[in-house]
């Protein structure tokens, strides 16, 4: 957590604040940083649609990313299947002469 206020998107600073709509969504301008795993970036990416929603549509956006994130870590929890053995090497004492 970081004390630093987020940036304030281009498109609200270039209108005159009596001519926006406070009730509307707006993006919050939270700047979304890859984690470099697929399945937790397109969560990061899917959190980027409550923008664009009223509050009555973000329960959805959550759920969703939140059900995604839980799979996500499930799959890291799942054992990888064992690999199969290896054929036994020969001894030198099977050999012999």
């Amino acid at each position: 957590m970081t004390d630093e206020m987020p940036e304030v998107p281009e498109d609200a600073v270039d209108q005159p604040a009596e001519s926006r709509d406070p009730a509307a969504p707006a993006p919050l301008g939270v700047a979304r940083v890859p984690t470099g795993r697929p399945e937790v970036d397109a969560g990061l990416e899917r959190l980027a649609d409550a923008d664009h929603l009223p509050a009555d549509g973000h329960l959805e956006v959550y759920e969703d990313v939140h059900r995604g994130l839980r799979e996500a870590l499930a799959a890291l929890d799942a054992h990888p299947a064992v690999p199969p053995a290896s054929p036994p090497v020969p001894s030198s004492y099977e050999h012999r002469s």
